[in-house]
């Protein structure tokens, strides 16, 4: 995009959509239980697990996940920016910056951004793409660039303060606007900028406090959640200055004891302008009393109105700033919105304070600190942004939608339903989880994560590692309680009941929201995770993964794991029963495709158990060298890794010579060694991906490697996509869009066709498989072909109405399952494989 030398550079590798461009085919819901909130998504802003709020390509504020591991898609016209303009005696111009009227009769009063400018467009005979702007995203900023409406120029530039390894400003509730405006022509502009925000104090907490977990349609556990929005009494604004600050403070009348959802808002400007304020209006009514003298002059009438809110009543605050551009003048005004909610609620009783209470407090009271202090170093918080992403921008070995895709991408690091505990002696940073999905809300499940948390590790390492932790500590804990397994009721099939959480077996999460996450784990039911034969291997290779690729120094973290990683190893090691060395499938979906039968020894699960081995090998080394060379100084670990090691390394020769005799075929690893299949699965060798990764002995032999991979290549992705468009020239019905290659599917036969065209995991495209798949192949120098898969990918989610709520999965049919899926940052290995993993090793 070209720019003007007076305003803010957005980088070229952004996200772009015009502003209030719609969707003609956006991808639909796979499921109709499972979560659709439309296409309509952008960038969120909040900081990670204090809360997030999202702001469309339309203008409109519509996602609210404030409440931890819950999700509210809603839109408040009440929240948002607004423009006044004049050009001398001109008559004025005022539009509420948001392409979507409301319904109804809210806000009848104002003026609603149009969506085509000032001047009618047409290419042809079709009308062109909206003319009023475009609004650009690269997590953490985003951009809505307005034109062709305002004499002015104006651009603003919106983002919260997220850098890599930066563990204190990344926790803060706070999304920072930056406004630039400049004036172009030869006559003075005057203009005002207004910012409008509902009283939410109160509003995000789940009145259920103990909701009934029920099985939905798909097999997964769900429960109700109902936050009181809306419920306002007692509420009460006020307006504060503070040296060049001025702002509104929403909160709640006295509060004996702070609970979830309780504390304050706040809306604030930095300024050298004209201020007005507006301390108390109706925000749904029809909106005449706040924008009737707002669209006359640009002013408000300055009310400081704390009276508190009726029964049934809501309030709203508003602020503006007034000032005169000369010719050729440029300007840039600040605003914030911070909320400051200091505690998540999970089941009632059980409660945490957020990681930014470290640095404000716990009282609930300081969202005014927390906006003057945005105010004071949002400058320095844009540099320390640019700095981090700049070098990566820089690259030219790397395309523009790759670099756009792995910065937005994190998105989910922030509105994942994201926790992140203030610190405790036991966990000096705090406690951190991300959901699974919003469909599947339980948290940093491990199959999952296998693949998804490189770009945690990458960029916040000491997060990836508190996760681990939690899991080591779950590991020889037992929770004796019984549920029903969900899979057996989505195939007709009567649902046994199962043991939540053996002793010792790896758990599959780390809990949900309505229980107690880091303690309560196995939360998911729709498979008994106690039987799964792949988890106890993720867990040992994230463990080695994220000691080996940050630096193989921190000593403490492996000893911290290690029972558990002995304990896994040992609690897997029983599902090996013809004793060859490999725990075999049950041929019940026991792994992370969870719906797709498993029998004997598999290539997926049983190669994640040979790479899992070596790595248990190589910290059991790293430890006895330790101890040895501390002279006996240090803690022995227990059980010695000495009397683990040559059992281990028995068990590991075993395996290898099973694994290669059952399971290779000449070209590729068949899917199992029980059900015959000819399958080509994606994923069949991810643990010879770790093993490599992380400096360990293949697990098979390298030119079969490149034979399975070259095998996955043509027929999971170009048979596939082949057959696809087959079925579409075929169809009686015309598609409405020409067809472009959708990914790699889990698992066809050679020739691209399903065994079953019903199935469900094998004929998905899993985006963060596919992601996985790639950073192998670069791994194997087949950068050519790992990135034609990741490009399909990317432009199937930013194409399609899918970003910043990326799914696990994608169809041939257009439609998706599990938004704001955790496994899609793999994207991050990818680029780890390419350019830092390297240097690491190098390093080393």
């Amino acid at each position: 995009m070209t720019h003007l030398p007076f305003l803010p550079t957005i980088s070229s590798c952004s996200w772009s959509r015009s502003i209030g461009l719609g969707w003609d085919n956006p991808y639909t819901v796979r499921y109709a239980s499972n979560i659709d909130d439309g296409p309509w998504h952008g960038m969120p802003l909040g900081g990670l697990g204090a809360g997030c709020i999202g702001r469309s390509s339309r203008g409109d504020f519509n996602l609210w996940h404030v409440d931890g591991g819950e999700h509210v898609f809603q839109v408040f016209p009440a929240c948002q920016f607004s423009v006044f303009e004049q050009v001398e005696d001109a008559p004025p111009q005022a539009y509420a910056l948001c392409t979507e009227a409301p319904n109804h009769d809210t806000l009848a009063a104002w003026q609603w951004y149009p969506v085509q400018g000032k001047r009618e467009r047409r290419v042809g005979n079709r009308e062109a793409e909206p003319d009023s702007g475009k609004y650009y995203a690269l997590y953490p900023r985003s951009w809505f660039v307005y034109r062709n409406v305002f004499q002015a120029y104006l651009e603003c530039e919106q983002f919260s303060p997220i850098w890599a390894e930066n563990y204190q400003e990344s926790s803060y509730p706070v999304a920072v606007f930056e406004w630039s405006a400049h004036n172009p022509g030869n006559r003075p502009i005057t203009l005002s900028i207004m910012l409008s925000w509902q009283n939410m104090a109160g509003w995000f907490t789940n009145t259920l406090k103990t909701p009934e977990v029920t099985v939905r349609d798909d097999g997964s556990p769900v429960y109700a959640y109902q936050p009181q929005i809306g419920k306002s009494q007692g509420n009460f604004n006020q307006w504060l200055t503070s040296g060049d600050c001025a702002g509104c403070i929403m909160g709640q009348s006295d509060r004996q004891t702070l609970e979830e959802g309780d504390g304050t808002w706040a809306i604030a400007t930095c300024f050298d302008a004209e201020v007005f304020y507006q301390a108390r209006w109706n925000p749904i009514g029809d909106g005449r009393d706040l924008w009737s003298s707002f669209a006359q002059d640009g002013s408000l009438p300055n009310v400081a109105d704390e009276s508190p809110a009726a029964r049934g009543e809501q309030i709203g605050a508003a602020v503006a700033v007034r000032f005169t551009l000369a010719p050729g003048e440029t300007k840039q005004i600040p605003f914030v919105v911070v909320w400051d909610l200091p505690i998540t609620e999970f089941a009632e009783g059980v409660v945490y304070y957020r990681r930014y209470t470290d640095f404000f407090g716990r009282s609930g009271q300081n969202a005014w600190a927390i906006a003057q202090t945005a105010l004071k170093s949002y400058k320095q918080w844009q540099q320390s942004i640019q700095q981090w992403q700049q070098p990566i921008l820089d690259r030219s070995d790397l395309p523009d939608w790759f670099k756009m895709a792995l910065f937005n991408e994190l998105y989910d690091l922030t509105s994942g339903g994201t926790l992140w505990s203030a610190a405790t002696e036991h966990d000096p940073i705090g406690q951190f989880a991300v959901l699974e999905c919003l469909d599947y809300r339980w948290y940093e499940s491990l199959d999952v994560r296998l693949y998804g948390s490189f770009a945690l590790l990458m960029l916040f390492p000491n997060l990836d590692k508190s996760i681990l932790r939690a899991f080591a500590r779950a590991i020889p804990k037992e929770d004796d309680r019984l549920r029903t397994i969900g899979y057996y009721y989505t195939i007709g099939q009567p649902s046994p009941e199962a043991l939540r959480k053996a002793k010792n077996a790896t758990p599959h999460d780390l809990g949900a929201p309505n229980e107690h996450v880091w303690e309560k784990t196995n939360y998911t039911s729709y498979q008994d995770c106690n039987l799964w034969k792949d988890l106890g291997s993720d867990f040992v290779l994230q463990v080695y993964r994220d000691f080996v690729l940050t630096g193989s120094r921190d000593m403490p973290f492996l000893e911290e794991c290690w029972e558990a990683i002995v304990a896994a190893l040992e609690y897997l090691k029983t599902f090996d029963f013809d004793n060859d060395g490999i725990p075999e499938n049950s041929g019940a979906p026991d792994q992370t495709f969870d719906d797709w039968r498993l029998q004997g020894v598999s290539a997926y699960c049983g190669g994640l158990w040979i790479a899992a081995l070596e790595a248990a090998i190589a910290i059991g080394q790293t430890l006895e060298r330790m101890t040895t060379n501390s002279g006996g100084v240090n803690k022995k670990p227990i059980p010695t890794p000495q009397s683990l090691i040559p059992q281990w390394q028995n068990w590991l020769e075993q395996a290898r010579s099973e694994y290669q005799e059952k399971l290779w075929n000449g070209q590729y690893y068949r899917l199992d060694s029980g059900s015959g299949s000819d399958i080509v699965m994606t994923d069949q060798l991810c643990g010879q991906f770790y093993a490599r990764l992380l400096n360990l002995p293949d697990i098979v032999p390298i030119d079969c490697v490149r034979s399975a991979l070259q095998s996955i290549y043509d027929s999971c992705f170009i048979n596939f996509n082949q057959w696809i468009q087959d079925q579409r020239d075929n169809c009686l019905t015309p598609t409405p869009l020409p067809f472009s290659p959708i990914g790699a599917a889990n698992g066809v036969r050679p020739d691209g066709s399903p065994v079953n065209p019903k199935d469900t995991h094998p004929l998905e495209v899993w985006t963060g498989i596919n992601f996985g798949l790639a950073a192998f192949m670069v791994q194997m120098g087949m950068q050519q072909e790992a990135f034609e898969i990741t490009e399909a990918v990317v432009r199937q989610i930013y194409e399609h109405g899918l970003q910043f709520r990326t799914p696990e999965a994608i169809t041939a049919t257009h439609t998706f399952r599990a938004c704001h899926y955790l496994r899609a940052m793999a994207i991050w290995a990818i680029y780890g494989v390419l350019v830092e993993f390297k240097a690491l090793k190098s390093e080393k």
